[in-house]
């Protein structure tokens, strides 16, 4: 991505935060103004611990893909403001899932610090919590958008992508050995493994964002929100498969987590590449070995990974996938700007967080 566009995530990201005490201060006085003060106390802490920390990527492509798609005399401070807020609902949203995930994932940090049900021992509270932040989302949604053209469509959205990201985080769960049964490698397909890739990544961190700001700039032709769509799925697999691949081989101190994707027995593009590759006897050490907390059969699957070369396949699947992504992009023919998609896919090329 070149300087300038940079410049402008640093700027948004600036004018995000400025805003960010009003967004706290909307939802606190609702509750407040209900005669609720103590659970307006407990929600801004809840809010002020969880959301604002992150890298904004998902809320900051929202808000740039809609300056860029938006017609001129749309560009209004206004509008702007109306983007950022959106911006801000899929933070909360963002910031919901999480909580949730670390609870079923037994995370210790997130973000570089302790996981909100680790904090100050709020245990399984966190969950009523995850539901507080979901819940702002509405009211933010009818509080600044109800009587606007976009509006349904802002509601159906959001309603849309929690649920495929919901199916999506249980395609994951019930790929793994959670309730004590045993782990079923014959379960780690490709096709399982892009299906969860297509939930957990594609249409929330991909489609979500450039969606919302193309009904924002209320564009409505289907053709460009198809097209749009198809790309944008690609790069969430493309995307997912880092993760994974950050999970076994990236630093903890530089994306701020705690990643065990051995451990729990996670489908993984590592782990279905490595039984893709494997010969009998390797695949009877990752029967043995994947999903357990052991560090010593954590360490087998590691070694056995490296002796499947697997980084420098991943390391060809990654540049055959960005050389792909671009002839895709380059093919987009329904007006929308090739440069938004370059610009989103560079991003994430080569990406160590």
């Amino acid at each position: 991505m070149d300087q300038t566009i940079w410049v402008t995530i640093e700027e948004e990201s600036q004018q995000m935060m400025a805003m960010w005490p009003d967004i706290v201060l909307d939802i606190t006085e609702e509750i407040e103004n209900s005669n609720f003060s103590d659970v307006a106390k407990w929600m801004e802490k809840v809010l002020q611990y969880n959301v604002p920390g992150g890298k904004k990527n998902r809320a900051l492509t929202l808000v740039c893909a809609y300056k860029v798609l938006a017609p001129s005399d749309q560009l209004t401070e206004e509008n702007f403001r109306l983007a950022r807020i959106v911006a801000w609902c899929l933070e909360l949203l963002q910031s919901s899932f999480l909580l949730t995930d670390d609870i079923e994932d037994r995370s210790l940090l997130r973000r570089g610090k302790p996981c909100w049900y680790r904090y100050n021992d709020i245990g399984p509270a966190a969950i009523n919590d995850s539901l507080l932040l979901e819940s702002a989302i509405f009211y933010l949604i009818k509080k600044y958008f109800k009587g606007k053209d976009c509006y349904v469509n802002l509601l159906e959205t959001f309603h849309d992508i929690i649920f495929k990201t919901t199916i999506g985080q249980s395609l994951d769960l019930l790929s793994t050995s959670f309730g004590s049964k045993k782990l079923n490698l014959d379960l780690f397909t490709m096709n399982r493994y892009n299906s969860i890739c297509q939930y957990k990544a594609s249409e929330y961190s991909f489609i979500f964002p450039i969606t919302a700001a193309m009904q924002l700039a209320e564009i409505k032709e289907p053709e460009m929100f198809s097209q749009a769509k198809s790309i944008l799925s690609e790069m969430g697999h493309l995307f997912q498969a880092q993760d994974d691949y950050l999970g076994c081989y990236g630093k903890s101190d530089v994306h701020g987590k705690d990643y065990n994707d051995i451990q729990e027995g996670k489908c993984t593009w590592l782990i279905v590449v490595a039984l893709q590759c494997a010969t009998p006897e390797q695949r009877k050490i990752l029967e043995e070995c994947y999903g357990s907390p052991d560090p010593e059969k954590v360490r087998r699957v590691k070694q056995l990974f490296i002796d499947l070369d697997l980084p420098k396949i991943y390391s060809t699947y990654e540049e055959e996938t960005y050389n792909l992504l671009k002839e895709h992009i380059q093919q987009i023919s329904c007006g929308l700007p090739h440069s938004l998609f370059l610009n989103l896919l560079r991003k994430i090329y080569h990406r160590v967080s």
